[in-house]
């Protein structure tokens, strides 16, 4: 073979592992329940100690979300898991081949997702309970509705029904983690309560019922009670009969942030 053909054949040969590393020739569909058991094993190895064992957050933001914000689609996180974060402490992924970075890929994502399921209920008719009920009042949905309680629009994906129904009827069990209620006493004898949005050693920051930010020096505060266990959500145990919380549920799980 001469020297041209073997450059030729260099060349090609390069061509073809790079086509075989790129990320637009897997995705997360193709992988099977024993890649992502795989992806979990090289999580735990690699990323838990930032991120947590299940991806609830440490060092590391937590990853159990249908939405990440630092990623539009697969593609984009199989990038920052192979390539890393420039200017952070998060490292690329260079002991993994393409393949395994798509295995974690795969595992984050699950983290975040719930399988859909056949479930009982109605969700048309659980959508009117929610609208008829006020839940708008204080919970987003698509952009629409309170800020009091937390945003629904991904919820389905987020959560069991199992975990919706409890929610439902005692929602003392079912806080989600972060969501705190404090209560201010300024100076001037002004009283104002919200849920903790920011806290840092010297301020709080809080968010009305109203939507309202309000911002407060500790030191310029004659009290500061913060409620780790407080619920502002009703229990609806006894508001609607079984179907009614079937259909209920529906509506919620079927709430899995798709447009």
């Amino acid at each position: 073979m001469t020297r041209s053909c073997w450059l030729l054949a260099a060349v090609l040969l390069v061509g073809i592992i790079v086509v075989v590393a790129s990320p637009q020739d897997d995705s997360i569909a193709k992988l099977t329940s024993g890649e992502i058991e795989r992806g979990r094993q090289m999580f735990v190895a690699h990323c838990a100690v930032c991120h947590g064992i299940e991806g609830t957050g440490e060092r590391g933001p937590s990853l159990n979300h249908p939405s990440l914000s630092r990623v539009a689609d697969d593609r984009a996180l199989f990038s920052l898991i192979q390539n890393g974060v420039e200017g952070s402490e998060m490292p690329g992924a260079w002991q993994l081949s393409g393949r395994e970075v798509w295995q974690v890929a795969g595992y984050v994502r699950s983290l975040g997702r719930t399988a859909p399921v056949k479930l009982p209920g109605d969700p048309s008719n659980g959508r009117r309970l929610y609208e008829s009920n006020g839940c708008a009042g204080c919970h987003i949905v698509r952009g629409s509705g309170g800020v009091l309680g937390p945003e629904l629009t991904e919820i389905g994906a987020r959560r069991s029904a199992g975990y919706l129904h409890t929610a439902l009827v005692d929602p003392s069990s079912a806080t989600p983690a972060g969501y705190v209620v404090a209560r201010v006493t300024t100076r001037d004898n002004k009283k104002i309560w919200g849920l903790r949005a920011n806290e840092d050693s010297f301020t709080i920051q809080l968010r009305d019922s109203a939507g309202r930010f309000h911002s407060f020096r500790k030191a310029d505060l004659i009290e500061l009670k913060k409620d780790f266990k407080a619920e502002l959500m009703p229990s609806y145990r006894d508001a609607f009969n079984r179907s009614e919380m079937d259909d209920l549920v529906a509506y919620l799980a079927s709430l899995r942030g798709d447009k």
